[in-house]
């Protein structure tokens, strides 16, 4: 059992073209994919809006994690892709609203662009469930 891997699929468009599931569990390891912040349609989610895209794309990586049975709180590790880092305190602030009270490692770097333009963050996170 502790050598079983799990795949997890949102489904999303993407995951079919590249070839990639939405999270994996290996062991006591989970990997959640880049998130992008869509809605329940698959369409970018509050265009514009740096502060909620983050909160959404944080959303979709708690929902992803309940699949496993676990919450925030066992994330070790947030990496946020922006493609404005003049807007930082806006990510980081939705980003320790999310994780204040168990803060992972994390990294923000600015990338040149998403896969859709209205797209301001994607963000990949690891969790370690003992």
């Amino acid at each position: 059992m502790g050598n079983e891997i799990v795949r997890v699929y949102s489904h999303a468009p993407w995951e079919s073209k590249i070839g990639y599931c939405r999270a994996i569990k290996a062991g006591q390891h989970i990997y959640v994919t880049g998130t992008a912040p869509i809605d329940d349609r698959g369409a970018s989610f509050a265009p514009g809006d740096a502060y909620a895209q983050a909160c959404r794309c944080f959303e979709l990586i708690r929902m992803t994690l309940k699949k496993f049975d676990v919450d925030l709180s066992s994330v070790m590790r947030t990496r946020m892709f922006v493609t404005d880092i003049s807007k930082w305190e806006l990510f980081g602030q939705a980003h320790k609203e999310f994780f204040g009270s168990h803060p992972p490692a994390t990294t923000m770097v600015e990338v040149k662009s998403l896969i859709d333009p209205s797209m301001l963050i994607e963000v990949e996170a690891d969790a370690f469930v003992s």
